[in-house]
């Protein structure tokens, strides 16, 4: 299993790197969030998941080892194939993801192109617990409790409040009072949008 390449970037283009490990040009697939990671230069560095498959053989790279995880744990979801993973990559980064997993965001993770209701609901169900172990992050375990998140960002969208900015603002009030009750978490984010 071939775990991380580091080599001379040969081609970068949208969609995958080329790049010479002592002569081998090995062409890894990359989402846009590790293109817009990639720096300028000749040297790369990526981890890599190699999947094999009866009828193919593809190689992905990820600039972050936490994106290459949340990559893997996609692949584990029935229904989840290698381009719909690579494309929740594209659309929104690892953290975004795992922060609609916990919270059970159903709306941003069917947000992606080619998900509907029935799979994000799968996604979250399957997911939900395991992407916590994965992520060594405390603030989305914090949010995962609230049960009143989802109510408050509700009321803030019928507002008027744009979602994703809305989310900003009560998932920060959430980082410094996790049992901020739905009013207060309203009230607060009205303050600060």
């Amino acid at each position: 299993m071939i775990a991380q390449l580091q080599g001379k970037l040969v081609e970068k283009n949208i969609t995958d790197v080329v790049i010479d490990c002592g002569g081998v040009g090995y062409l890894v697939e990359i989402s846009l969030h590790t293109y817009s990671l990639i720096p300028e230069g000749e040297l790369i560095k990526l981890y890599t998941y190699p999947l094999v498959r009866e009828d193919s053989h593809r190689l992905f790279g990820f600039m972050e080892k936490t994106e290459r995880e949340v990559f893997k744990l996609l692949l584990s979801v029935s229904g989840i194939g290698a381009n719909t993973a690579r494309t929740m990559l594209s659309s929104l980064d690892p953290n975004q993801i795992a922060q609609a997993i916990a919270s059970g965001d159903v709306r941003t993770i069917q947000s992606v192109k080619g998900i509907g209701t029935k799979g994000a609901q799968r996604v979250i169900l399957d997911l939900k617990d395991k992407i916590l172990q994965v992520l060594d992050n405390p603030q989305l375990t914090i949010v995962a409790s609230n049960t009143g998140r989802e109510e408050a960002l509700s009321a803030l969208e019928t507002l008027g409040y744009m979602r994703k900015q809305a989310q900003k603002v009560v998932d920060k009030i959430l980082s410094t009072q996790p049992d901020a009750t739905t009013e207060q978490l309203i009230k607060q984010a009205l303050k600060q949008l």
